[in-house]
């Protein structure tokens, strides 16, 4: 794991703090999207298919300081659309450092290059760089050429005036251990600080739908990147057991109130990825009002291919708290990469939930 020293004790006195208080349902990571505008239109993006009343649509700097106070969470990750397109990002991001909580600032580093002198380093600052892959494979998954070799630029620039900066992964169909490997490989000598790396979630408003990899094919695809990673030293930003159930070796329900997210909508039900299922006033509306029952993967289609990092990461956190020794040996040994996966569990989908667009099988006769 990457994480600095500094935020480890952090995150982990906060875990304590919850436990000690006898929390049930507690937050680990605010998703805080101040806009769905993008400067980009990515194949398997679902945030930019609003009309542009929407994507027109700001949260003001105090609305994003007073999710983060009423949220509490000790780490706040503000994805988008594109966050460097917010004029007051700059104020949003020095507020939340005043906090002591640790942001990541997401961004496909288009705009990094004309608007870093806005920001000031920070161990509590990350730019979290999103990069698909290689040169070919991110462009083609962004839809843009030229714009890899632009956000490496941006991650050399942010990394000699001594900004943190990590590298956000999302893998589609048609990827190969192989390439994967070497990408990482790639990414560890740019000296960035960590690799966040996960499968892609169908978002219904996405463009595409066959660009994502579901099921089995991503646990193998993870065996197979782990397998070669054996012996290299890649910084992955996740926890050990995060990455076993990506390798298919931990059998684990969604905790989707560890990563809320709000938006310009309100606090969005359930979590980052289903924007169609209502928002909340208020971060204890969400948690009081929330049909948690009716999500996961086996309660409802939509969820069904689902293992992203913001609804897993936090009940990977879980069983590491309540099974240390187990986590100590997934860290040392790492991910298993060959015998038996766990059992798939049978999905018991609600009457009346519909499904996605993705979820309904296609035949196809010669």
């Amino acid at each position: 794991m990457s994480v600095p020293l500094r935020q480890q004790l952090a995150v982990g006195s906060y875990l304590i703090k919850q436990k000690l208080k006898g929390a049930k349902k507690y937050p680990l990571v605010l998703m805080l999207e101040p806009l769905f505008r993008c400067n980009l239109a990515c194949a398997g993006c679902g945030k930019i298919d609003y009309p542009d009343d929407i994507l027109d649509k700001r949260l003001s700097v105090q609305e994003c300081l007073d999710a983060v106070d009423e949220c509490g969470a000790p780490m706040v990750s503000i994805p988008g659309g594109e966050p460097l397109i917010h004029k007051e990002m700059p104020q949003i991001v020095e507020g939340i450092v005043a906090r002591k909580k640790f942001v990541y600032l997401c961004t496909n580093a288009l705009l990094l290059r004309k608007r870093i002198n806005d920001y000031t380093p920070s161990p509590y600052l990350t730019f979290s760089v999103h990069l698909d892959g290689s040169k070919d494979r991110h462009d083609a998954s962004v839809c843009q050429e030229g714009v890899f070799d632009i956000a490496v630029e941006a991650i050399k620039l942010a990394l000699s005036k001594g900004f943190r900066v990590t590298v956000n992964c999302t893998l589609f169909q048609g990827e190969t251990p192989e390439e994967v490997a070497e990408f990482l490989d790639y990414a560890m000598e740019l000296g960035v600080e960590g690799v966040t790396i996960a499968p892609g979630f169908s978002y219904e408003r996405a463009p595409k739908q066959d660009v994502f990899i579901k099921g089995a094919d991503v646990k193998n695809l993870f065996r197979g990147i782990f397998k070669i990673g054996k012996n290299r030293k890649w910084k992955l930003n996740h926890s050990s057991l995060y990455l076993d159930f990506l390798a298919g070796n931990q059998s684990y329900n969604c905790t989707p109130w560890g990563n809320p997210t709000r938006n310009v909508f309100g606090w969005q039900k359930p979590c980052y990825l289903l924007a169609d299922e209502g928002n909340a006033g208020s971060f204890q509306e969400l948690l009081d009002t929330t049909p948690w029952e009716k999500y996961g993967t086996v309660k409802n289609p939509k969820c069904a291919n689902c293992m992203a990092h913001c609804g897993y990461e936090a009940t990977a956190v879980e069983d590491t708290l309540a099974n240390p020794l187990k986590a100590l040996w997934a860290s040392i040994r790492g991910p298993k990469t060959s015998g038996d996966m766990v059992v798939e569990p049978v999905p018991q989908f609600s009457e009346g939930v519909k499904p996605s667009i993705a979820d309904i099988p296609v035949k196809i006769e010669s």
